[in-house]
């Protein structure tokens, strides 16, 4: 089937199952995209399921500037065929949270270069490359569990600085990826717990935050 005429009929599934509440809700937690049919991402991870990842179908849903293509495109992107640059083009454009967190957990978290990717992505000043970076890193843990020493004392370097200096967003990922480091190990827990120990005594708010985050979750592996 020609790839204009799977953009056809997937677009008369998005206006189908449209959600105005779902839409206006997300609209107004500041969640923008130009359009927005509000359908919920197990709905597209059912339509997506009807074809086979296609590079240039995938290719066509990213370039739409529709909420539900680009979720669709994270979902029918080929890994073989996402290099590098392309993964570079695709994190530039992301412009919201839910947009790094699907593309993160669907697609590069499962690229054979995403150790390598995350770390230079967490390491960029841009905040959705951090929140992609951090996301990613995220998946990378829950399913391996570890790294190697060096990238690991990289990682807690570069996560403790991004809470400490980032915002909310990046806030909330930097958490999720330090929370599945912890939990592998005694050992990752006392070595975030080491670098954070410093921040106990703070006079900075943002530090007192992390520190406290920190013993909560050690607190809880303990319980």
């Amino acid at each position: 089937m020609e790839v204009q005429e799977q953009i056809k009929q997937i677009k008369a599934q998005l206006r189908r199952y449209m959600n105005g509440t779902v839409s206006d809700a997300m609209r107004k937690r500041g969640v923008r995209y130009r359009l927005n049919f509000g359908v919920e991402l197990p709905r597209l991870k059912a339509i997506a399921a009807e074809y086979e990842p296609d590079f240039w179908l995938a290719q066509a849903l990213w370039k739409e500037e529709v909420r539900e293509s680009k979720l669709l495109a994270t979902m029918l992107q080929p890994v073989e065929t996402f290099d590098v640059e392309l993964a570079d083009i695709w994190v530039e454009q992301i412009d919201n949270v839910e947009l790094a967190a699907v593309a993160s957990k669907n697609l590069f978290e499962r690229l054979p270069y995403a150790p390598s990717l995350c770390m230079r992505w967490i390491a960029s000043d841009a905040e959705y490359k951090q929140i992609c970076g951090y996301y990613t890193m995220a998946g990378l843990l829950s399913k391996k569990g570890d790294m190697p020493e060096r990238a690991a004392n990289e990682f807690l370097d570069q996560a403790v600085a991004a809470f400490l200096a980032g915002g909310y967003p990046v806030r909330t990922a930097v958490t999720a990826a330090l929370r599945k480091y912890m939990r592998h190990s005694a050992d990752n827990a006392f070595l975030l717990c080491r670098r954070v120990e410093s921040l106990k005594d703070s006079a900075n708010a943002d530090a007192q935050l992390l520190y406290g985050w920190v013993r909560d979750e050690v607190d809880g592996m303990e319980a």
